[in-house]
């Protein structure tokens, strides 16, 4: 009897581990910032969005845009594919993330919506092409970081990404409701993980001591049928000019135990790796 329950406080301790809330980290935009490889050591990250496909849709030639780590042209990326690898061998899920704040990006129809689903699976994902800029890794998922054009057919992509299988769909909307750009998409419901960003935004981020804007959209948000929602802040204060950085100490004391008792919560997103100097080091336990 006394076996059984090990065996049992065991198991109960494994599931909830696996189920633990963490920490999603943008890699990709600063040659400054640290292999990827080196990333997924640091054993702060649950989950890594690799950033940006930049370029796509409305005929565009699909382009990768990893700043100065590699040049995805003739293959110059591909050795990104045992680094990837070896961040899922520590349970960590990549994504590719499309999209950007600086990207030249949309959706023409649905037509257009299928083929660049078509286009994200054969070369990132499980499918086949011969020229997949990330090599002969699979990657976990999609972000969507959608932040220019309009509202149209990201619905479409959503449903055409997730039609292929097991395919995790990741979003990172704006804080303000509705999303201009990803409010349809997202009450498809077929999103695993939205990544809110509550930052840059006064209306609903942490400004001036205060977090009431912040948790009142929160509050929110997590009405909306999501698998988990994170609360995507900016790692340091560099990394949103326009404001939303929370101090740790304060996010630990005063915003995390507001949020924690929602059933959705699944942790914390940040922006971006370039700009994590020892943030996620210190909150990563107190998530």
């Amino acid at each position: 009897m006394a076996a059984l329950l090990v065996i049992f406080l065991l198991a109960a301790s494994i599931f909830r581990s696996s189920h633990a809330a963490g920490i999603a980290i943008y890699w990709g935009q600063s040659g400054n910032e640290g292999s990827l490889a080196s990333t997924c050591a640091t054993g702060n990250y649950q989950f890594v969005n690799i950033a940006f496909l930049s370029s796509f849709g409305s005929g565009r030639a699909p382009a990768l845009n990893l700043a100065g780590h590699c040049n995805p042209n003739n293959g110059g990326c591909t050795f990104l594919s045992s680094q990837i690898k070896a961040c899922q061998r520590r349970g960590i899920k990549v994504l590719l993330s499309i999209g950007g704040g600086a990207g030249s990006y949309s959706l023409s129809s649905a037509n257009d919506a299928s083929q660049v689903a078509n286009f994200i699976w054969n070369n990132f994902l499980g499918g086949r092409s011969r020229s997949r800029p990330l090599g002969d890794a699979v990657l976990d998922g999609v972000d969507f970081d959608i932040e220019s054009g309009s509202g149209k057919f990201w619905d479409v992509l959503a449903r055409r990404l997730k039609g292929f299988g097991r395919v995790l769909l990741a979003a990172a909307p704006q804080c303000l409701i509705p999303d201009a750009h990803l409010d349809a998409a997202i009450k498809t419901g077929l999103f695993n993980f939205v990544w809110v960003q509550f930052y840059n935004n006064p209306s609903c981020m942490f400004a001036n001591g205060n977090a009431n804007n912040l948790l009142n959209s929160w509050n929110r948000w997590k009405t909306f049928p999501v698998g988990k929602l994170f609360m995507g802040l900016p790692a340091s204060p560099s990394a949103a000019p326009s404001g939303g950085f929370i101090p740790a100490n304060v996010l630990i004391s005063r915003v995390l135990p507001r949020i924690k008792t929602s059933p959705k919560y699944g942790g914390v997103m940040l922006w971006s790796k370039a700009f994590d100097k020892g943030y996620s080091n210190a909150i990563k336990g107190k998530l």
